[in-house]
């Protein structure tokens, strides 16, 4: 296991560059910037630079181009799937920076985050305690149905800690019919009050999509994960992963 003095040392020799997706509403590259000025705080002496996969500046490659050396990717990306398994891996090649530069683990269904979750839903006013409540979990989506069952898993696990009726996942990318499928299924599981967690990381075109959703159904819909101190502390336990590998190979 690496000790908390190797793990220091390492991160003053590796920039960590976090990666996110981009997006053309400002609100989402914002908010990865925002998560970058907390890995500072919380790690000073760690070199942080944001990147984005496409759509925001600075690119990916740009900031590998920028700062030779090692470094290592850490994702902003909540499921392991295209940009995280096709698109990092291709522009890491394609500036010739595979040797140097490590990627790290996505953020995942990670039980911190699972649990930022489940604190948007109570700043809804939402009681722990109340047994009427269902939780439409709202997820992206993906083309890899192994990446959605992952995500399908944040459901059950929200209800820990609570009383609320039950919860179940639907994929913003998927067509409407299948977010009102998945109310009606909260209510015909007990459910007497529906409210949406969207599984985001930073607002943006899809989750103003889902919110309208939302208005128009009459439901209340928490807030994303935002730059929450807990997506912070996810980030930077994969970069620590990661170097302990590098360290360990």
């Amino acid at each position: 296991m690496q000790s908390a003095a190797m793990r220091r040392s390492s991160a003053i020799e590796t920039r960590l560059i976090l990666t996110a997706h981009g997006s053309v509403d400002p609100r989402s590259a914002a908010n990865a910037r925002a998560v970058g000025r907390r890995l500072m705080l919380m790690r000073p002496q760690l070199d942080v630079r944001v990147a984005f996969c496409e759509h925001n500046s600075p690119s990916l490659v740009d900031v590998l181009d920028r700062y030779p050396g090692e470094a290592v990717v850490a994702p902003l990306l909540l499921a392991n799937a295209y940009h995280a398994r096709v698109d990092i891996p291709t522009q890491l090649a394609s500036c010739g920076a595979t040797e140097r530069v490590l990627q790290a683990d996505v953020l995942g269904e990670d039980d911190r985050l699972v649990s930022v979750l489940r604190q948007r839903v109570t700043e809804l006013q939402v009681s722990r305690l109340d047994h009427r409540v269902g939780v439409l979990v709202v997820a992206i989506g993906s083309s890899d149905p192994v990446a959605n069952a992952h995500t399908a898993e944040i459901a059950p696990r929200l209800l820990a800690g609570t009383r609320w009726a039950t919860a179940t996942t639907a994929f913003a990318t998927h067509p409407e019919p299948a977010l009102v499928e998945s109310v009606r299924r909260l209510r015909r599981s007990g459910a007497r009050r529906v409210v949406i967690a969207p599984w985001f990381l930073a607002p943006g075109r899809i989750p103003d999509r889902v919110e309208r959703f939302a208005r128009d159904a009459g439901l209340a819909m928490a807030a994303p994960l935002g730059a929450h101190q807990l997506v912070a502390e996810t980030v930077l336990e994969r970069f620590d992963q990661a170097t302990a590998a590098r360290v360990a190979a």
